[in-house]
């Protein structure tokens, strides 16, 4: 046994830093944390001081066993987990739950995994950093607290299943807010007039604005005429340096936002690339709100600058921190050699190690330098005065390296490119010769829907959330279904140019898409309805100002200036009282909204959130006739659908002709719209509206549906019909029932018998947890009705039919004629409720 053990996260990490240390050293893995607080209500006991109650998960129970035994046997155990405060809280937790002793446990840190650092860190090792840890504690405890609490709340008052949390409530709101902005917001029209001139020389022209815009369509056109026979000449020219300085390094928030504007990467991708490329030793510590620079990494960018562009492209920056609570004793995200331009790996690695390489490189290099020519050009029929500006770069600087994306959450952005081409050779007085003026009409834009990169910057800026919280939090809003991250199709829109050539003045209507959105977050119906009760009954959790002050306090309590239990005291008397009068005394919220009466009925049409999402009903539930409901379409909300729009979806279910003899019925389900034909369902594609499809249409959906199915069955067992061999996305599987088995490596699809089919089966361990999940499942089914447990009352049907059909599935090893018979059974009963279900 190595007389050192060293403790990290992860297994890539453990990995890498054991080929740097000698035979003396066992480097293992703690897997992240080994335990968290229990799950039951008595997690933390407010009345003393907000003592926790941890337990160790079942699946870490191997790792703390093997730990125990290995730290037993060291004569030194190092704990070596991230620098920040989630990684001083695991070396606390690995120190408690292994029963370590200070005397022989040491704490090391390092925002780098390389050699040097490595050793320069077991040189200087500390202790456990505990004002760190009660950092973690006390927002661990916050939120568990708000969780545990709120959610009820909203079971009761809003919808089952839902929850909340601090951090997430307020993205949320950010989003619901912004969405209302742009329902509210009203285009309003102007004309932009534009104008390109010649010089003589048929190979130059100059193109000029005229700096404001005309709201009237009429003073548009009156510019336009009096320019008609107007002499234009340069009445003064500017000509002055300019110089652009490169962005600081990286931090997490804006590798984040660059990596979505450039890459494409969601926010939670680009933290799972990065966190490999740490681990592999490539970049430096991923979670960080500093852009300070090491001397070390200065000096290595220096070198590398010099010897790959030369001298002149060398500038030394060091970058100051203007995040509150930012650490500057940790570093920007950059690479640990900047000799490495490139690097081996998969592909997302290799761009993001080289974005990360290029910023941090650029960080510096020397400004580029530019030189700025504006032309003013006076009209002999007008005051007014157009603009014709360009620039040449005089010197590339940082811009051979990297140029920075624009922000994509720029309001009211310039419908034009900017004019950075070089004007012609130009003269005061010079005369330019009118080609072409145009007035044309533009709209001013609504605030921009957010990206998850540009939701970040906006957490940022409000001092919400921390670096290791940006991704965990917006993954959440989305995977509760508060928030959705799709594209949207635009709508066409009309607008007006006026054209004024060869002294002729003339008019056309072009067309335009407007509103298209991609990759944007889209608050949903019950994003809207559990934002607006909390803002309403808990106006503290989501308040801006309050989630960014809870955050100083934390920074507070790390930085040993603040007592954490005095902290929670404060926070926690209020907002449980608030919690326990708004269960007793708030009303239910359901969102619902009254749109008017259908004509054909007399009876009144509603909006509201239902058992499985937002629809339409007409009717009331104290009626006679049962109402009729319709489920909205995507795209469609409860604030904003119209009269008009909840009547188009009573048009639906609609018959579309027959196929086979058939019906085919074209219907919208929880899944989104769909063709039942001959007991079967198929999707309909995203670009077809369920209102116009046509018969031909339908069939051919249908046939292409099969057409796959067929490609996808390699062969199929006679023994059992549940029982088939299919290509899968990552090569051939076996299919038997619900389970899917992994064929052993070098097996000939050919010579696989239903014996062996029935081995891999017993023998696949998924299949066994599924099995026995689904027997666990299926027990209190068989309960009497009167005496069914608070579970198996809640249990949706689908998820009955699932277990039972599960089950059935495990006794096919044993009577597969009697398997078959039930499982078929079982698929009919299924069948018939997912019918049923699509049709509600």
């Amino acid at each position: 046994m190595a007389k050192n053990l060293l403790i990290v996260e992860s297994p890539a990490k453990a990995k890498t830093i054991e080929g740097y240390l000698g035979k003396d050293f066992l480097v293992k893995s703690s897997y992240g944390h080994i335990r968290d607080l229990v799950k039951t209500d008595d997690a933390i006991d407010t009345a003393r001081d907000f003592q926790q109650k941890y337990e160790v998960p079942a699946d870490k129970k191997a790792v703390v066993s093997e730990l125990k035994k290995l730290a037993k046997q060291a004569e030194t155990v190092w704990l070596a987990s991230d620098e920040d405060r989630e990684g001083e809280a695991i070396s606390w937790h690995l120190f408690d739950t292994l029963g370590l002793k200070e005397e022989n446990t040491k704490r090391i840190v390092f925002h780098e995994i390389t050699k040097p650092a490595i050793l320069k860190a077991i040189e200087s090792p500390r202790g456990i950093d505990y004002n760190l840890v009660n950092a973690q504690q006390a927002r661990r405890v916050l939120d568990r607290l708000v969780g545990f609490e709120l959610s009820p709340v909203l079971w009761r008052k809003v919808k089952p299943s839902l929850s909340a949390g601090r951090v997430q409530s307020v993205a949320v709101r950010l989003i619901v807010e912004r969405e209302r902005d742009i329902n509210r917001f009203n285009a309003e029209a102007s004309f932009k007039i534009v104008a390109h001139f010649s010089t003589g020389n048929a190979r130059e022209s100059v193109k000029a604005e005229l700096p404001q815009r005309f709201a009237k369509v009429e003073d548009a056109e009156q510019f336009l005429s009096d320019c008609k026979e107007a002499l234009f000449q340069v009445r003064s020219l500017e000509t002055k340096p300019a110089k652009r300085a490169p962005s600081a390094p990286f931090t997490t928030s804006t590798l984040q936002q660059e990596a979505s504007r450039k890459l494409g990467f969601s926010v939670a991708r680009t933290m799972q690339v990065a966190q490999r490329l740490y681990e592999s030793g490539r970049i430096t510590y991923m979670r960080t709100d500093s852009v300070n620079l090491s001397d070390t990494a200065i000096e290595a960018a220096e070198l590398e600058i010099k010897n790959a562009y030369g001298d002149q492209y060398h500038k030394m920056r060091k970058y100051k921190t203007k995040a509150a609570g930012a650490q500057e004793a940790h570093e920007a995200i950059r690479p640990t050699y900047f000799s490495d331009h490139t690097i081996d790996g998969d592909a997302p690695e290799k761009r993001l190690y080289e974005l990360i390489w290029k910023r941090a490189i650029a960080s510096q290099m020397s400004e580029a330098a530019f030189e700025k020519t504006i032309a003013k050009i006076a009209i002999s029929t007008r005051s007014e005065e157009l603009t014709a500006a360009g620039e040449v770069m005089k010197f590339d600087g940082f811009l051979k390296v990297y140029f920075e994306s624009p922000d994509d959450d720029a309001d009211n952005a310039s419908d034009e490119e900017d004019s950075n081409t070089l004007l012609p050779p130009l003269a005061v007085q010079q005369e330019l010769s009118l080609k072409e003026m145009s007035a044309t009409e533009r709209f001013s834009r609504p605030p921009a829907r957010f990206t998850e990169a540009s939701l970040v910057k906006k957490l940022e800026e409000l001092g919400i959330g921390r670096p290791s919280t940006y991704a965990p939090t917006i993954s959440t809003i989305q995977n509760r279904g508060y928030a959705v991250k799709e594209e949207r199709e635009g709508r066409s829109r009309d607008f007006r140019v006026l054209t004024l050539k060869d002294a002729q003045l003339s008019a056309v209507v072009k067309t335009e898409i407007t509103g298209a959105e991609k990759s944007k977050l889209f608050p949903t119906d019950i994003g809207v309805v559990v934002n607006d009760f909390l803002v309403e009954h808990f106006q503290g959790i989501v308040d801006y100002h309050f989630t960014a002050k809870v955050e100083k306090e934390f920074d507070e309590i790390a930085q040993g200036l603040t007592d954490w239990t005095h902290m929670l005291r404060n926070f926690y008397g209020p907002f449980h009282a608030e919690v326990e009068d708004t269960m007793e005394n708030a009303e239910r919220a359901t969102n619902e909204r009254e749109l008017g009466v259908d004509p054909a009925t007399g009876k009144p049409v509603s909006v509201r959130i239902g058992k499985f999402g937002p629809l339409v009903q007409i009717g009331a539930q104290d009626d006679e006739e049962k109402p009729r409901f319709a489920s909205l379409r995507k795209g469609q909300m409860i604030e904003t659908i119209t009269f008009e729009d909840a009547m188009e979806l009573f048009k639906l279910p609609k018959k579309v002709g027959e196929f086979e003899e058939k019906e085919m019925t074209v219907a919208i389900g929880r899944f989104g719209p769909y063709i039942r034909h001959n007991s079967a369902f198929f999707s309909l594609p995203k670009d077809l509206d369920p209102l116009d499809v046509t018969q031909e249409q339908c069939i051919q959906i249908i046939q292409e549906k099969r057409q796959k199915d067929i490609e996808k069955v390699i062969r199929v067992f006679e023994e059992n019909a549940e029982a088939q061999i299919e290509n899968g996305r990552w090569g051939p599987f076996i299919r038997l029932g619900k389970q899917n088995i992994k064929i052993p490596k070098g097996t000939e699809i050919d010579s696989i018998s239903y014996e062996d089919v029935l081995k891999w089966a017993d023998e696949d361990p998924k299949g066994k947890a599924k099995a026995a999940k689904a027997v666990k499942a299926k027990a209190p089914a068989k309960k009497p009705a009167a005496k069914k447990t608070t579970t198996a009352k809640k249990e949706p049907a689908a998820k009955k039919a699932t277990a039972v059909k599960k089950a059935t599935t495990v006794k096919k090893a044993t009577t597969a004629k009697k398997t078959t018979t039930k499982a078929a059974a079982t698929k009919a009963a299924a069948t018939k409720k997912t019918t049923e279900s699509n049709a509600s």
